[in-house]
């Protein structure tokens, strides 16, 4: 039976915001993530300090594949929690009858945006301090982080939901979610190296329509797929 948007809205905001709370009590996503980010921000610092004194096009874009792999991998111990903990303290089926799965992927996507947007901050902020990362386009930069995670935040979700009750769940997450995500990856390097290069709006923009033409592509597929996988 078809649920009215209200309500619809409201189950995926209650799921939001049990996965929220659960996440501030245990901190394993977050607290995983981030020492991710900052390990990689202090290896790259120490390893590459030449970075940070050059200004070409080649180092912009060593600058940016090395910020977008971090943000990526860090992504990647984090993303599947979700999911994972819901079949690990056994309330995935409670939550099968508590909401619709349309409510429950939307929360989901919610709250794993929400945790990535964060992630984004602070790791940006250490390959600024320590990698010495100039940005000369910041509203671009900005723009392009928000929208590549957008991309890696719809094309994970459902995967998330597909390798929760499999074995090696974090191994197979990572070998399933990585040839998905390297097309939207490949276009975001080229962009934020184009904003730290502090290159004009107007030679962001294509990259910008390509990441949110695969995020539309993603989640219209992700709605269209979920209850098959949840319900399963």
């Amino acid at each position: 039976m078809p649920f009215p948007l209200p309500m619809l809205f409201s189950a995926a905001w209650s799921v939001f915001v049990k996965d929220l709370l659960s996440e501030l009590r245990t901190r394993y996503a977050l607290n995983a993530m981030l020492l991710f980010a900052a390990s990689t921000a202090v290896a790259v610092s120490l390893g590459a300090q030449f970075l940070g004194t050059r200004r070409d096009d080649e180092t912009f874009l060593l600058q940016s594949a090395l910020l977008w792999i971090a943000l990526l991998f860090a992504a990647l111990n984090g993303l599947s929690r979700s999911f994972v903990q819901e079949e690990e303290t056994r309330t995935a089926l409670a939550l099968r009858l508590a909401a619709p799965p349309i409510a429950v992927y939307l929360g989901k996507l919610l709250f794993n945006l929400v945790l990535l947007l964060m992630l984004d901050v602070v790791t940006s902020l250490l390959f600024i301090i320590f990698v010495r990362v100039q940005v000369d386009n910041i509203g671009l930069f900005i723009t392009l982080l928000a929208a590549g995670s957008l991309c890696l935040t719809t094309a994970t979700t459902i995967l998330a939901a597909i390798i929760a009750r499999a074995s090696f769940k974090s191994a197979l997450f990572a070998v399933v979610a990585f040839p998905l995500l390297m097309p939207p990856l490949i276009i975001v390097i080229q962009g934020t190296a184009l904003a730290l290069a502090g290159a004009p709006w107007a030679d962001g923009l294509m990259h910008l329509r390509t990441l949110l033409s695969y995020a539309v592509a993603t989640f219209v597929a992700s709605l269209l797929l979920f209850g098959f996988v949840w319900e399963a």
